[in-house]
């Protein structure tokens, strides 16, 4: 099996939890693409400033790197432009399945003021939903994170599980 899925969204949309959660169903390994980023961008974004495409293809090469080396395996990253999404598909070494949470950016404000130990910063979350190109049908499965955790990850599961190569 050579399964590569990104779960893609705005930081607070709950890429890590609905990661895990597909992770321990399937028994693949999953992995926070945030411990991907450069040390320079998580300084930046621990400073309230906002990445520009230039900080973010070093990591995005390390994201589709790491799909290609250790597929099976889900990533959560933000993928927020196609751009991104593409150049992840062109490193990954095989087809990704991208899952992406979709939520109100009030719903994810309120998830992000209540986590702690994140170097995201609240202040970031509009500069996120400004980059974010939201993909269509053809790109990726679109998920409404405003219900359960594990409605979430049942719904999702059965396309994850149909995208298996």
């Amino acid at each position: 099996m050579s399964l590569r899925v990104i779960i893609m969204g705005v930081s607070g949309c709950g890429k890590s939890s609905v990661g895990e959660g597909l992770a321990k169903a399937l028994a693949v390994p999953y992995r926070d693409g945030d411990d991907l980023h450069p040390d320079t961008n998580v300084e930046k974004m621990r400073a309230g400033i906002a990445l520009t495409d230039e900080d973010r293809w070093p990591w995005l090469d390390r994201v589709a790197q790491a799909l290609n080396a250790e597929a099976p395996i889900i990533i959560g990253c933000s993928a927020l432009r196609r751009v991104y999404r593409d150049r992840i598909r062109a490193g990954a070494g095989g087809p990704v399945c991208f899952v992406h949470l979709a939520g109100s950016r009030d719903l994810i404000a309120a998830r992000m003021a209540e986590r702690a130990g994140h170097y995201m910063p609240l202040s970031l979350l509009d500069s996120q939903f400004a980059t974010l190109e939201a993909p269509g049908p053809d790109e990726a499965v679109t998920v409404d994170i405003d219900q359960p955790l594990e409605r979430i990850v049942a719904a999702v599961l059965p396309q994850i599980q149909g995208a298996k190569t």
